[in-house]
């Protein structure tokens, strides 16, 4: 049979033309962390892609498949990249290492690979972290850091500063952390709130590389717009309610990587709901339990937590979302 082209017939993007324009989205959003943390975030992200790599070719090559056509697609990298961007910009080399191995191994290869994992890679790695080392992970360190990029290194690699160096600029708590420490004290909410914008700023950055994905018909509206509904579906009520107990709408959407997973994680075509509708309700679901876990829950921020708790819901979203096939009744088979 001859083949029939089209100059009218859009040909599908591969997997690795989608996945690096993922990384090219990312790079904005990276470009303002160095910029207010250090090149300590470009570390992250070379050993999060470097053990990203290696984890997923000794899987393959266990599970008997073609280990380079796998590892071209770039879907790895991406896992990794967004798992650095998650964890603290200085924190030990050895998080991302277990962070992404937990990942790649357990949350995508274990039950498959690409195409397969019920469950988002890069939050299943965040979650890991969070529960076992909650201490290290609410260490993000003060933007704007007086360490060159040697001392930076120096406390990844060694834990240790030059002589000298403040250590107070590595230990600060995250601003949400700093907000739920202190209202669970009885301070009031005016003198905790963040001084510095810096991560508002970065959160511009991933807003610009969501809507460049937008535009380029690579992710969906319902799900990013959801999530924020979702999430000023209670953010807004209640500090209209009680503004000096919670926190405005706005800290919410510009901190705790809020628009990251916006534009980056809830979109994930593979744990997340794949109909419009389903969409509209992971997405207003993930926001709902973002908001309840950071103010209600022991947990500084539930991003992860409540995107992992959605990709449970995703088999019976798009069950009872899927359209009717044109001359069938919905829900005949």
């Amino acid at each position: 049979m001859t083949a029939i082209h089209s100059t009218h017939i859009a040909k599908p993007a591969t997997v690795s033309t989608v996945m690096l324009k993922v990384l090219a989205a990312l790079l904005p959003g990276i470009a303002l962390s160095v910029y207010c943390h250090g090149v300590g975030v470009l570390l992250q992200l070379l050993l999060a892609s470097l053990t990203a790599l290696a984890a997923e070719a000794a899987m393959l090559r266990l599970r008997g498949v073609a280990v380079l056509p796998a590892l071209k697609d770039l879907s790895a990298i991406v896992t990794a990249w967004l798992l650095a961007l998650s964890l603290p910009p200085l924190g030990g080399w050895w998080m991302i290492v277990v962070a992404t191995l937990f990942a790649i191994i357990v949350a995508k290869q274990l039950y498959g690979g690409l195409g397969n994992n019920p469950f988002n890679p890069a939050m299943a790695g965040f979650a890991l972290m969070v529960v076992s080392f909650p201490a290290q992970m609410a260490q993000w360190g003060s933007p704007q850091l007086p360490l060159d990029a040697a001392a930076q290194w120096q406390w990844i690699f060694l834990h240790t500063l030059p002589a000298g160096s403040v250590p107070d600029a590595i230990s600060s708590a995250t601003p949400l952390d700093v907000l739920k420490t202190g209202l669970r004290q009885g301070q009031a909410l005016a003198g905790l709130l963040p001084q510095s914008s810096a991560q508002g700023l970065i959160a511009l950055g991933w807003l610009a590389g969501g809507l460049w994905l937008w535009q380029q018909k690579l992710i969906p509206w319902q799900t990013p717009l959801a999530m924020l509904a979702g999430l000023l579906a209670l953010a807004l009520p209640l500090w209209l309610w009680q503004p000096a107990q919670y926190a405005s709408p706005l800290l919410h959407l510009l901190q705790g990587g809020t628009l990251l997973a916006a534009a980056f994680i809830v979109t994930d075509p593979v744990s997340g709901a794949s109909t419009p509708k389903g969409r509209l309700i992971f997405g207003f679901g993930v926001g709902l339990l973002t908001y309840v876990i950071r103010v209600f829950g022991n947990f500084p921020d539930g991003i992860a937590f409540a995107v992992l708790l959605m990709n449970m819901t995703v088999p019976l979203l798009d069950q009872y979302t899927r359209p009717a096939v044109f001359g069938h009744r919905k829900g005949r088979s």
